[in-house]
């Protein structure tokens, strides 16, 4: 009960009205708007005025049931709000709105910008992760073309296609180095700049980065970086882009490219061709001596053809693998970064890609016979001022230098046909897992060195030039003694064979018909 009566007892609160103590009585169940027209009539004040309520301190007391009761000696004053103040109050009130309403504007774009941003980056992490799975997909496909070929080339009958290094069907070309080239700048001495330009320049001696500076100094001592106006970094770029598309095979590798570009070098000198030839005449015949194997399979073009790999069909059977060399070559100068022949005019251009093209072309073997006969018929009138003549000469001399190694000395040039014999007995042995062809002096149970060195230096290399010494004489000496020479050593190690052989033969057949006897 007494908790109840205590719930409706009156509220008494205690006003200042002109400095006299004013009480004030009034139910808790009052509404605001009945305790303003009491507290208005307790302080004299109309009761239309705006009025407030502020203790001792000026702090605010609500004027509501709820509103703290107080003593005589703390004393509420009622202070009637005039037009000016009520203005000020309400332009505060809005100005605090206000700024309220733009920070929850700002909130919420915030809001929106983050939602926007997290939906963005989940679009993002999809994509990479559905790249990702591409990637490991293209790889996983690229694994089972791989182990599908491995298996298909360990089948008996069954034929892969000559892979090529420089694949024209993807749309790629190769990559060049668009930073400055930097194999180390070797400072050739005066005794390497010397055995450069001879036949027998040791080609074992040197690394790749060595072999890339001996080539850079050939076109700059023969005049070419200035006759063609050449970038010298643009030369680095392009050397290194060669020496990037040559394979690993055997013999058709990097080390091949500068032997055959060092031979081409030597008989430059030799011959003292820079006072017969111009030097656009020797920036080609360098050019394509350098580029003359590039991207070489390690599979000659016999095989290319039986097997109808890609190149065969792609050239139609007519020297597949030297079209290769020159489609890749002009691909590497293609590129603005790798073109070394950027500054020249473009007619003058297009000579120069024609005769270079026609160099690399006679390089097949095939066309050997062809390609002699026309020098013969016109070394003895040779005339150099004679676009024909001069061309045909380019022609064999390219020739000479790809087929040069046993001018070299015998401790330089017999590696090669080890590494010859190696690629040839790679070709034959798969020739036999596909059931194509196999020639004989390719076939390891049938050929040995000399037998394999013996002809091709009598019927081919000898006649050849022993027909440029008719217009160089100063080689006999140098380049064709040495060929004469090679050929008696590897018929002196075939009579050695031969009497072996037949030793064992006669051992064999005296074993033979001991245990007929007993």
């Amino acid at each position: 009960m007494g908790s109840s009566s205590s719930s409706y007892a009156p509220k008494t609160i205690y006003l200042d009205v002109d400095g006299k103590v004013q009480k004030v009585v009034f139910s808790r169940h009052c509404s605001p708007c009945d305790i303003k027209e009491l507290l208005c009539n307790s302080s004299n004040i109309p009761r239309t005025t705006a009025i407030m309520m502020v203790d001792p301190e000026g702090a605010l007391v609500s004027m509501d049931p709820t509103m703290p009761t107080n003593s005589p000696n703390s004393l509420y004053k009622i202070v009637p709000l005039s037009t000016g103040q009520l203005g000020e109050k309400e332009d505060m009130f809005q100005n605090v709105l206000s700024q309220m309403a733009e920070q929850f504007s700002r909130a919420f774009r915030i809001n929106e910008l983050k939602t926007e941003v997290t939906n963005r980056l989940a679009m993002l992490e999809k994509r990479v992760e559905l790249e990702g799975l591409k990637v490991v997909e293209i790889e996983k496909c690229k694994n089972d073309l791989k182990k599908l070929r491995d298996e298909m080339a360990s089948r008996g009958g069954a034929r892969v296609n000559c892979p090529c290094k420089y694949n024209f069907d993807d749309g790629k070309k190769v990559t060049p180095r668009r930073d400055v080239p930097n194999y180390p700048k070797y400072t050739l001495s005066q005794e390497t700049v010397e055995a450069l330009k001879k036949p027998t320049f040791d080609v074992w001696h040197w690394e790749h980065n060595e072999m890339l500076s001996c080539l850079e100094y050939m076109y700059h001592d023969l005049g070419l970086v200035k006759e063609f106006n050449m970038n010298p970094i643009t030369l680095k770029r392009w050397l290194l882009a060669i020496q990037e598309n040559y394979r690993n095979n055997p013999f058709h590798n990097f080390r091949h490219c500068f032997c055959v570009s060092q031979m081409m070098y030597g008989m430059i000198n030799l011959c003292n061709l820079q006072e017969k030839l111009t030097l656009t005449d020797m920036g080609i015949l360098m050019t394509a001596a350098v580029c003359h194997d590039l991207d070489h399979p390690g599979y000659n073009n016999t095989y290319q053809i039986n097997a109808r790999t890609e190149l065969a069909v792609r050239y139609n059977d007519i020297s597949p693998l030297e079209n290769h060399h020159c489609a890749v070559a002009f691909q590497i100068l293609s590129l603005p970064e790798c073109n070394i022949f950027a500054n020249v005019d473009p007619e003058a251009f297009k000579q120069i890609r024609q005769a270079i093209i026609t160099l690399i072309l006679a390089t097949d073997m095939a066309r050997h016979g062809e390609i002699l006969d026309s020098f013969k018929q016109k070394v003895d009138i040779f005339d150099f001022t004679n676009e024909e003549h001069v061309t045909c000469l380019k022609m064999v001399m390219i020739k000479c230098c790809d087929i040069s190694n046993e001018v070299r000395p015998t401790e330089v040039a017999e590696p090669w046909v080890d590494c010859l014999l190696e690629e040839y007995f790679m070709q034959s042995d798969r020739e036999k897992s596909e059931g194509l062809p196999v020639a004989p002096f390719m076939d390891r149970d049938k050929v040995t060195k000399p037998t394999a060195q013996i002809g091709f230096i009598k019927f081919v290399l000898i006649p050849m030039f022993e027909t440029v010494m008719k217009l160089f004489p100063q080689i006999e000496e140098i380049m064709v003694q040495p060929l004469r020479d090679s050929r008696d050593h590897y018929e002196e190690l075939k009579q050695i064979d031969d009497a072996m052989t037949e030793a064992q033969k006669k051992k064999t057949e005296s074993i033979s018909l001991g245990g007929k006897k007993k």
